[in-house]
């Protein structure tokens, strides 16, 4: 990997007595799509507010282009794009209007402003609809206008804040081919989602959990990286059948997924104690099996893991 775009080291953010960033680690190469993956109010948004200079850590030290977070935050806004979950759009401006407010704070080329805006209307697929408000556009226009409007002055490095939510997929899935086509550009993007397909798109994934940075690696490795079998089981008491592994540490580590439940076992005679475990209790089981463990497995076991160890070490 070149030259880290994005270094952050033991970086920590407090709010009064509550700790929202628990010294986290980790670099971000030059023309990367780095995933940020959590729960809700698991620390991302606060760690890139940090990253794009708009609140400064409590502790520790980040370097976004070069630029030191919390003494060179000016700089930083300078040369990065954010753009957030809301699209970061004026809804009474026009598409037109809302295009040459953001040429104007990020104090683009007068020269080159023009060109951009022919650019940006291609990109969303907006030409001719450059008087209509902002706030009149279907979700996925405003999405890629918004997008288009926080890489205005061609910055190298972008953040994106949960940009899909609330979007529907198959305008999701075009929002993540212009992020491949911005990343091969060379311009370095993090990126926050809670979406699974998305992650996989990801070169590589941090997961992060209560502020605790408690996985990195490619979504690939990540999925390697559980160790022991998985087993899916069905059957008739889904809930109840969860509680009696959990007590019976007849698996190593058991979560919900759908209306089954994703066990792990270390090996493959603990089957047959699942088995025997969940009949004792009444439990009729309908399907136990053997499957390959998704990324969306191994992010709902390391959150459960960290959420456990974190309990019991209290």
């Amino acid at each position: 990997m070149s030259t880290a775009a994005i270094e952050v080291k033991e970086l920590v953010k407090k709010f009064a007595d509550f700790t929202a960033v628990n010294r986290i680690s980790f670099t971000v190469g030059q023309g990367e799509v780095f995933g940020f993956l959590g729960p809700n109010g698991a620390g991302k948004t606060t760690t890139i507010r940090m990253l794009c200079g708009l609140i400064n850590p409590t502790a520790g030290t980040a370097r976004v282009g070069g630029y030191e977070v919390g003494k060179q935050n000016d700089q930083i806004k300078q040369h990065i794009g954010y753009m957030s979950q809301k699209f970061s759009l004026y809804n009474d401006l026009t598409i037109e209007q809302n295009i040459e407010l953001y040429a104007g704070l990020y104090q683009t080329d007068p020269r080159k402003r023009e060109q951009k805006k022919r650019e940006i209307l291609a990109m969303a697929d907006l030409v001719g609809k450059e008087k209509v408000p902002a706030g009149e556009m279907a979700g996925a226009m405003k999405q890629h206008l918004a997008l288009g409007c926080a890489m205005i002055h061609e910055p190298r490095i972008i953040f994106l804040d949960e940009p899909t939510a609330g979007v529907d997929p198959i305008s999701r899935r075009a929002f993540w081919k212009a992020i491949a086509t911005v990343a091969r550009n060379g311009v370095t993007v993090l990126v926050t989602t809670h979406y699974m397909d998305e992650a996989e798109q990801c070169d590589r994934i941090a997961m992060i959990s209560a502020g605790d940075l408690i996985a990195l690696d490619s979504p690939a490795n990540l999925k390697t990286q559980v160790s022991g079998s998985l087993l899916e089981i069905e059957c008739d008491n889904v809930m109840a059948a969860l509680e009696v592994l959990r007590a019976t540490k007849a698996a190593a580590d058991v979560a919900l997924y759908g209306v089954y439940l994703h066990a792990m076992v270390e090996s493959d005679s603990a089957l047959g104690e699942i088995k025997a475990v969940l009949a004792g209790k009444g439990l009729n089981i309908a399907r136990i099996e053997k499957i390959t463990p998704s990324l969306e497995d191994v992010f709902v076991f390391r959150v459960e893991q960290a959420a456990r160890a974190k309990e019991g070490s209290r």
